[in-house]
């Protein structure tokens, strides 16, 4: 028995490389491609695969979310999340959500082949590198949502004062915000919270 995959991911080059690459396995077999979380929820309901390669961001929704989703009605569903990144928080939250493991999409393509086998047999699977990224991180204290909202703001070119206008707080309040969570991420200013903040998945561009 072929082990039945279906991929989930709004890159076309990515979805055809996948293609092939699995296709030209003898043990397995692609059974739909969807282009966004709907789609990927629809057509896991549809084809009910063995190893399912979820995209971490989708254009619709996050990939977390759609996991959340498809294990919410098939609680043995094996998932694969893949992403560009290797953000911790974003790892942590896939992974506390019930992912069979994360992959990163520069990999080699054998890395993906061996991760599908291993994750169909029942195992999780984790680069050496992104646990090491887990492990780095796992005493850091977490932004509040408010800190990472107000950092979400600032990415997108805010000043305190525009910040303090869409939120409905004082000026005075964001300058606590961005503060703690330089102190957290341990930026030296509020450039490099918003670079750290994006790089390990805690805000998006």
């Amino acid at each position: 028995m072929r082990i039945r995959i279906l991929s989930v991911d709004d890159h076309p080059l990515l979805r055809e490389g996948l293609a092939a690459i699995i296709d030209s396995q003898p043990d397995m077999s692609l059974v739909g491609q969807a282009v966004d979380a709907q789609d990927g929820i629809r057509q896991y309901r549809q084809h009910q695969p063995d190893v399912t390669l979820m995209d971490l961001r989708l254009p619709d929704m996050s990939g977390i979310d759609a996991l959340m989703t498809i294990r919410g009605d098939f609680p043995n569903a094996r998932i694969l999340m893949l992403s560009t990144f290797q953000g911790d928080v974003e790892i942590l939250r896939a992974m506390e959500a019930g992912a069979r493991g994360f992959l990163v999409k520069t990999m080699p393509p054998a890395g993906f082949l061996a991760a599908i086998r291993k994750v169909h047999a029942g195992g999780k699977c984790v680069p050496e590198d992104v646990a090491a990224s887990l492990v780095d991180h796992l005493a850091d204290e977490l932004l509040t949502p408010r800190e990472a909202e107000v950092l979400r703001l600032v990415a997108a070119g805010s000043r305190n004062r525009d910040v303090a206008d869409t939120l409905a707080i004082s000026e005075e309040t964001v300058k606590v915000h961005v503060k703690h969570a330089m102190e957290k991420l341990g930026a030296r200013d509020r450039t490099e919270a918003v670079v750290i903040a994006v790089r390990r998945g805690i805000i998006h561009l």
